[in-house]
């Protein structure tokens, strides 16, 4: 039996997989998700959110993905990790993803087929075309000339590329550095962490997600403030803290993780 089982539990309520049912929407995440639907509805084109590793992005670009699925106006498509050897597999990468069969293999060809592309489902067939990139500190100054070229495509009213980037902030100064790049940009966010407020309601949010009932709790106040002082409100952080704290609480037997639990799993975890 898992231990979240033995807490009454129907799930894993502390996972670090980018689930979107589990994804609390803080005011930060809940305001950029709204503002890059708005971005993409209204064909803007470019989209970036910055955070530091820990913060959801990856979460965020599923919920994102699962908002858009079911919308036959929309074709979406996703890159979870842009780290390729050069310009011309980046180019592939893209071709086949767009489903494109190429009548020549060289990059001046790829970037006409997906010129193409980009006016057939974007005029002719009036299709929202998405292009989420997750990662996108690993985009090379090669790789944000061929996007920044997508970009220039677009009809008198819109883009017919809508670019989301999720990214450390190291992206933001190679940005800055192609030219007639940044001032392509429609929407930009940093995503912060949470406060302790926010803290306690994403692990509350999470076990509620998981089947524990509204009218019980299984972390103190006190250990949530622990938690959050040494998390510096990161969630996968938080996640992790609480996921062994959930553990060393049926070891020992208690009812609810108090301070000197989360004491415990703070100091394990300093080793």
């Amino acid at each position: 039996m898992s231990y979240y089982e033995a807490l009454g539990l129907k799930k894993e309520p502390f996972s670090t997989s980018p689930d979107p049912d589990f994804l609390y929407r803080s005011s930060a995440h809940e305001s950029v998700l709204k503002r890059l639907e708005i971005a993409i509805r209204l064909k803007r084109g470019m989209s970036l959110v910055f955070g530091d590793v820990g913060m959801g992005k990856t979460t965020l670009s599923r919920v994102l993905l699962q908002e858009f699925m079911n919308d036959t106006g929309v074709i979406f498509h996703m890159i979870l990790d842009p780290d390729y050897n050069s310009e011309f597999q980046f180019l592939e990468k893209l071709v086949k993803m767009f489903g494109i069969t190429p009548n020549a293999r060289t990059t001046h060809d790829y970037k006409e087929e997906i010129e193409k592309y980009l006016f057939r489902k974007g005029v002719d067939e009036n299709k929202t075309v998405i292009l989420l990139i997750d990662e996108g500190q690993k985009l090379t100054a090669g790789f944000l000339e061929i996007l920044r070229t997508f970009l220039n495509y677009e009809t008198n009213d819109y883009k017919l590329l809508q670019l989301v980037i999720l990214s450390q902030l190291e992206l933001l100064n190679k940005v800055k550095r192609v030219k007639n790049f940044y001032d392509r940009v429609a929407f930009r966010y940093i995503v912060n962490p949470l406060d302790e407020v926010e803290t306690k309601e994403m692990i509350g949010f999470r076990l509620r997600q998981a089947g524990l009932p509204d009218d019980k709790t299984l972390f103190s106040e006190e250990s949530i403030g622990l938690i959050h002082e040494h998390s510096r409100g990161y969630p996968r952080r938080i996640a992790m803290l609480c996921h062994d704290a959930l553990e060393e609480l049926i070891i020992e037997d208690k009812d609810v993780v108090d301070g000197s639990i989360a004491e415990k799993v703070i100091r394990r975890e300093e080793i």
